[in-house]
């Protein structure tokens, strides 16, 4: 016989989830001591600060089956701010200068940015990257010219979808930088208090956690 014939993954949003409330009540009995508001439009908020130079965590739905941080527990920066990518090694993920980042971006992105046009929505593939993309998001496009990523399609995140239409709004592409939110050696963030305990162990500034800005006040 042929065997069992293997279904194809469409999406990798496994784990668990947690309600604002549920992050209301990791803020309020954190020992740092957090500041939290809600926001009325996240992707919105969130691109702004980005697009102003900040890293910021991510931490939307369902967490992420598998090894590649996919916009669930994710740190993000914006791939056009100088030094963003070296900003987060140092100070915030503590791991080597030169290991390089990742893009998430727009599927429809992908076929302007890249020299091949190739399904990608699980930051498995590598891909030449165009000359001109490489000025314009120069801290996600590795020394080699090329960069891992995801393109993600509508439908799969609709937040993070959204949240990368507003960069493209604000900074005319619809690209994030994209790592994973945890520090070196650390396992992925799951919970609202696994993302606080790493928020005020790194220089982090701003988490975004379902609707809810987290600061240090």
């Amino acid at each position: 016989g042929r065997g069992v014939p293997v279904e194809k993954m469409v999406e990798v949003y496994l784990g668990p989830a947690y309600t604002s409330e549920q992050v209301e009540a990791a803020c309020a009995v954190h020992p740092g001591g957090p500041h939290w508001r809600r926001l009325e439009n996240v992707p919105l908020a969130t691109a702004q600060l980005l697009a102003a130079g900040n890293p910021v965590a991510w931490f939307q739905g369902r967490m992420e089956f598998g090894p590649r941080a996919l916009g669930g527990r994710s740190i993000l920066g914006s791939p056009a701010s100088a030094g963003i990518a070296e900003r987060i090694n140092r100070q915030i993920k503590f791991r080597e200068r030169w290991r390089p980042f990742c893009p998430s971006m727009l599927s429809r992105v992908a076929p302007q940015m890249f020299k091949v046009n190739h399904p990608a929505p699980f930051m498995t593939f590598t891909f030449e990257v165009n000359e001109a993309w490489k000025t314009r998001v120069p801290e996600v496009v590795h020394q080699d010219g090329t960069a891992r990523a995801q393109a993600l399609a509508p439908g799969l995140n609709d937040r993070y979808y959204a949240l990368m239409e507003e960069m493209e709004r604000l900074t005319g592409d619809g690209v994030v930088l994209n790592t994973s939110l945890n520090r070196r050696g650390e396992a992925m963030v799951c919970s609202p208090h696994d993302a606080l305990e790493m928020f005020f162990g790194s220089d982090l500034e701003y988490l975004v956690m379902e609707d809810i800005l987290v600061t240090k006040g």
